[in-house]
């Protein structure tokens, strides 16, 4: 049962319940409406839209899409707000929906521990990152700072990407599902899925702009694309029904768009000039992969260990046990 925010607690009595102000399929037909108000306008104006000779990575295409993913998530927004204070939504009050959307109370120390989470889980991508490829040098140059404020695309994939798709797919989201009193594995795992068929479009989008690749490669690294988006996303709805902070999932997905995928195969070898240069020697080779993948392993075991104490906070917007 949601232990915030209150208003959806009163429809619990111990006397008579009283069915929820709206249904889980009502919520998730709302969560598909949000789906396509987000993507259906990239591909309506010919400056988001793009062609064999506009990439959807020109800086034109790119801040012609943040306005219209900014205006779309203070819609989606302030249509969830309204439905959570109406009385058919339970009439919350104002610091309830805001708490509900994950604004209020910020939790910047929530965010610092689900970002330590997130670390830990990250542990062998981390090493291999700061410790074998020297990274750790850029990172104290804040170089990536200088990439976000420089580049386009990084801004993109770094801050105005990960925190758009939280608006929408966990703060206007989730707080629909706990209205509708959805289970706690409906609310994780079936609201992710819509967030991670948002990014089918892709499809459409490197059939267009790279036509020579085959359309079955295209469609397999789609479905790969559905899978991982999928995953985190149900990772993410976990994060923010433990947090109640927005700020912690968008820092999370932040840094997890950062990091990219981990390695799970191959040997690891430094990378020199932003390259695969001239091989380190075998003996060295086989340090470094040895420690990673001990590290990636002891990783997954610290993070699965953590995820309960590291994820526990007096604002959760669910009571989830562990």
């Amino acid at each position: 049962m949601p232990l915030i925010p209150s208003f959806v607690t009163r429809y619990f009595s111990r006397e008579q319940p009283k069915p929820p102000p709206i249904s889980t399929r009502t919520a998730v037909l709302f969560l598909v409406i949000y789906t396509f108000i987000y993507v259906v306008p990239f591909y309506l104006s010919p400056k988001t839209r793009p062609s064999r000779s506009l990439s959807r990575d020109a800086p034109s295409v790119i801040r012609a899409r943040v306005a219209s993913v900014s205006l779309t998530c203070v819609i989606c927004s302030l249509i969830t707000f309204v439905i959570l204070t109406s009385q058919q939504g339970g009439r919350a009050t104002t610091a309830e929906a805001l708490r509900a959307l994950g604004y209020w109370p910020v939790g910047l120390v929530e965010t610092g521990k689900c970002l330590l989470l997130t670390a830990v889980l990250f542990a062998g991508p981390l090493f291999e990152t700061l410790v074998v490829d020297g990274g750790w040098r850029g990172w104290l140059a804040l170089r990536l700072v200088s990439r976000i404020s420089s580049e386009w695309t990084t801004w993109r994939n770094i801050v105005i990407g990960p925190f758009t798709e939280e608006v929408l797919f966990r703060s206007a989201s989730v707080p629909l599902m706990l209205t509708a009193q959805t289970s706690v594995l409906t609310t994780i795992f079936v609201s992710p899925l819509v967030f991670g068929l948002a990014h089918l479009h892709h499809f459409y989008e490197v059939r267009v702009s790279h036509p020579h690749v085959p359309a079955g490669v295209v469609a397999l690294r789609c479905l790969f694309q559905l899978a991982y988006t999928s995953l985190f996303g149900a990772y993410a709805t976990f994060l923010f029904l433990r947090s109640g902070s927005l700020l912690a999932v968008f820092v999370v997905h932040a840094f997890c768009n950062c990091m990219g995928l981990p390695r799970v195969w191959g040997r690891v070898y430094p990378i020199r000039n932003g390259g695969y240069g001239e091989q380190a020697p075998e003996e060295a080779s086989v340090l470094w992969t040895v420690s990673y993948y001990v590290l990636l392993v002891a990783g997954a075991v610290g993070w699965w260990r953590s995820l309960g104490v590291l994820t526990q906070s007096s604002n959760a917007l669910m009571a989830i046990e562990m």
